[in-house]
This record gives structure tokens, C-alpha cells and sequence, in this order.
């Protein structure tokens, strides 16, 4: 789909984590909207005249308790068109960095409260066989995750970043 198909929408900026341990693990926060729970990068929404790596680093402190050190390359941007938060945006265009860091006990600095207002209720570490061995029952986003996590840890980051479009459907 051509960036044009998009003009009119409201389309909300963000940016997302490949957290990568030094033993290839991978951690993952899970979301539990209403109709659905799905698990993600770490990361959120950009907020006013904030680049990608300044949200990136802000999210990443208040959603797992990292500071990194460096924001790694830009691996890919996925356009998600969906209707969400109370019908304020049309979709959300977010792109994903990868980050490397000596594995950690995550410790937001949001609250409990806080976070359930951003749908966020676990973080966990998985190993790459585990993300793809997880039944179809199991949601990512996007969903290709456990595949594009494989290609990046098994193979490195690709040369150019990644373009995903995804528009979701009632059973996506």
C-alpha cells in the first residue's frame, strides 16, 4: 500500500524495542486490551517534538526500568491501521530499534496503575524456540514477530529496515 492510501487517517508516531540479552533472549511485554491480548516490543507513542531514540529511551525506562547505554540500528517500521484509544487514531506508524543490553530483572518505573491504563500486565524473557514454537493461539504484533525476531537475532539486522504494513481484520 502506498504512503498516500494513508493521507486523511490519523495516524499516531511511535517507536519500539528489540531487547536482546547476552544469551540471544528476547523480552516482550504483553498488552490485555478488552477484546484481545496481544504480546509487543516494549515501547509506546511518541510525545510532542520527542525523536524516535528520545521516546525510545523514556518508554523503555518507564515500561521495563532500562537505560541503555545506545539504541541500536532501526530494524524495521510497521503501519498498523486499526481504529484505538477510544477512537482518537486510525492506526499507528512505529518503528523498532535494536537493543542490547546484559540481561535484567525488569522494574518499571510506572506503577502497577499506571501501567494497566496503558494495557501493559506482564514482561517476560523469552528464547527465540519459544517465540516460535508459541501455538496460534498465542498474538503478536506485528504478527510475524517470533519470524522477524529470528532473522534479526540469527542473522543480524537487515541492511535496510524493514517496511511492514498491516491492517488488521476481526480475526488477524
Amino acid at each position: 500500500m502506498a504512503t498516500d492510501d494513508l493521507s486523511g487517517l490519523r495516524i499516531r508516531e511511535a517507536v519500539r524495542g528489540l531487547v536482546v540479552d547476552q544469551n540471544n533472549h528476547v523480552l516482550l511485554a504483553h498488552l490485555a486490551f478488552p477484546a484481545r491480548s496481544v504480546w509487543v516490543l516494549p515501547g509506546g507513542g511518541l510525545e510532542a517534538d520527542e525523536t524516535h531514540h528520545q521516546g525510545l529511551l523514556r518508554e523503555l525506562r518507564e515500561e521495563v526500568g532500562l537505560s541503555p547505554d545506545e539504541v541500536g540500528p532501526h530494524l524495521w517500521t510497521r503501519t498498523h491501521i486499526i481504529p484505538f484509544i477510544d477512537g482518537k487514531w486510525d492506526g499507528q506508524r512505529e518503528r523498532a530499534y535494536l537493543v542490547r543490553t546484559p540481561r535484567f530483572e525488569p522494574a518499571p518505573l510506572l506503577s502497577a496503575e499506571q501501567l494497566r491504563a496503558e494495557y501493559l500486565v506482564d514482561l517476560r524473557w523469552w528464547t527465540v524456540d519459544e517465540l516460535l514454537a508459541e501455538p496460534d493461539t498465542t498474538f503478536f504484533a506485528p504478527v510475524h514477530l517470533p519470524r522477524l525476531v529470528h532473522e534479526v537475532v540469527t542473522l543480524g539486522p537487515p541492511a535496510e529496515p524493514w517496511d511492514i504494513l498491516q491492517r488488521s481484520t476481526p480475526h488477524d
